[in-house]
C-alpha cells in the first residue's frame, strides 16, 4: 500500500540574504515521507519565490493533486513543475534505497570522503560583506562565491580588491554570482573591470532570455560567463541544445532543484560537455534533505571544481543531519543520525 505524508517546513535564515532580487529572510519548504510496503523515503518541495518556475498561485493544488495519484508518478506531466518533480525523484529514489538517506553510492556517502564547496557570501553592505569574507577565509575556504549587484559596483570592486591585494588567484579562487543585476549596456565594460582582478567566473551577468546579448558578451567576455538562471524553464533536449549552441557559455551552473532533478541535470551536463562549456552542482537553498540528495548525486562525477552545496548553514531550524562543513569541505557523517519532524 502507498501512503504519503506531507508537512510545510518554513526555513528561517540566521541571518538576511541579500540578493539582487531583494532580501530574503524565509525559505519555504514542503517535506514528504513517502510509504510503500513498510519502507519509507524522504523528498523535498524547495520552492524559490520570484525565482522557481512553478512558483504559482495554484501550487501547493498541484502538489497535493499529484501526492494523491503518485502512483501514477510516471504519467505525471510536470514540465511546468519542476520543484514537484524534484521531490518526486528525491522521494522515490529514497524510498528504494536500504537507507532512505543514502540515494548514491559514492566514497562521500559511504567512506565520509568530503566534497570541496565553495564559501557564500550574501550581498550586504561593504562592511558587512567585508566581515563575511573574513569569516569565510579563517574558516579555511579556498573558493569564495560573491553575491554581487545589489550594492554600489564601485564599493564591490573595492572589496574584491582588498582581497586581491592580500591574496592571488592562487591562493583563493573568487567567483561572483550577479543574478542578472547588470543591464546589457553596461555587462560588457563591467566584465573587463572585474576580470582585472583575477576572478574565476561570473554567473548570469544579465537577465535570462535575452540570448543575442548574452551570447554577444560570451563571445567577448575576458571572464568567463556561467549561465544560471537562463536555465531555469528549459525541458527538453532540443532546447538545451538550442540556446547552448545559440549563447556558447564558458560554463552552465546546475541547480537540481530548480530543474527538475537528476535526471535532466545529467542531460544538462551532457550537453555541456558536448559544447566544451564546464559545470558544476549548486544547492538551492534546500533544507538538509534536499541539500544531501544533491550534495550525493555531485559526488558521483569526477568533477574537481568546488562545488556550491554550503546553503544548510543558513538557516536556524534547518533538519539536523549527518552533513557537516570541516574547513572547506562538506562531509556526510554516517555516524550522526538524521533528527525529522515530530509531525513528518
Amino acid at each position: 500500500m502507498r501512503d504519503y505524508r506531507l508537512i510545510k517546513h518554513t526555513l528561517n535564515f540566521k541571518s538576511p540574504g541579500g540578493t539582487s532580487r531583494g532580501i530574503l529572510r524565509t525559505k519555504p519548504a514542503w517535506l514528504i515521507k513517502f510509504t510503500e510496503n513498510q519502507k519509507t523515503g524522504f523528498g523535498e518541495v524547495s520552492l524559490l519565490p520570484k525565482l522557481s518556475l512553478d512558483d504559482r498561485k495554484d501550487f501547493e493544488k498541484q502538489l497535493i493533486t499529484c501526492l494523491d495519484t503518485w502512483k501514477d508518478y510516471q504519467s505525471l506531466d510536470l514540465e511546468i513543475w519542476p520543484s514537484i518533480r524534484f521531490a518526486f525523484e528525491v522521494g522515490l529514489l529514497s524510498l528504494e534505497k536500504e537507507d532512505p538517506f543514502v540515494l548514491f553510492d559514492s566514497p562521500f556517502s559511504l567512506e565520509n570522503r568530503g566534497i570541496e564547496i565553495n564559501g557564500l557570501v550574501w550581498m550586504g553592505s561593504k562592511a558587512e560583506m567585508k566581515l563575511r569574507i573574513k569569516k569565510k577565509l579563517e574558516q579555511g575556504f579556498k573558493c569564495i562565491k560573491l553575491k554581487i549587484g545589489a550594492i554600489n559596483f564601485e564599493d564591490e570592486l573595492g572589496l574584491i580588491r582588498a582581497i586581491r591585494q592580500e591574496y592571488s588567484a592562487d591562493d583563493i579562487e573568487l567567483r561572483v554570482d550577479a543574478n542578472g543585476a547588470f543591464s546589457p549596456v553596461e555587462a560588457l565594460e563591467k566584465l573587463e573591470r572585474l576580470a582585472q582582478l583575477d576572478l574565476h567566473s561570473i554567473e548570469q551577468p544579465i537577465r535570462q532570455k535575452q540570448w543575442e546579448e548574452m551570447a554577444f558578451l560570451c563571445e567577448k567576455t575576458p571572464l568567463d560567463i556561467a549561465l544560471d538562471e537562463e536555465l531555469i524553464g528549459i525541458t527538453s533536449q532540443a532546447e538545451m541544445e538550442n540556446m547552448l549552441n545559440t549563447i556558447h557559455p564558458q560554463a552552465i551552473v546546475l541547480k537540481p532543484g530548480l530543474l527538475g532533478g537528476f535526471t535532466i541535470s545529467s542531460s544538462w551536463i551532457n550537453t555541456a560537455n558536448s559544447i566544451g562549456a564546464y559545470w558544476w552542482i549548486t544547492s538551492a537553498l534546500e533544507s538538509n534533505i534536499g541539500l544531501n540528495a544533491i550534495a550525493q548525486y555531485a559526488a558521483t562525477f569526477q568533477n574537481e571544481l568546488p562545488q556550491g552545496l554550503g546553503t544548510g548553514q543558513l538557516y536556524i531550524n534547518n533538519i539536523p543531519s549527518p552533513l557537516e562543513i570541516r574547513g572547506k569541505e562538506l562531509f556526510y557523517d554516517s555516524d550522526s543520525n538524521w533528527i525529522l519532524p515530530s509531525d513528518l
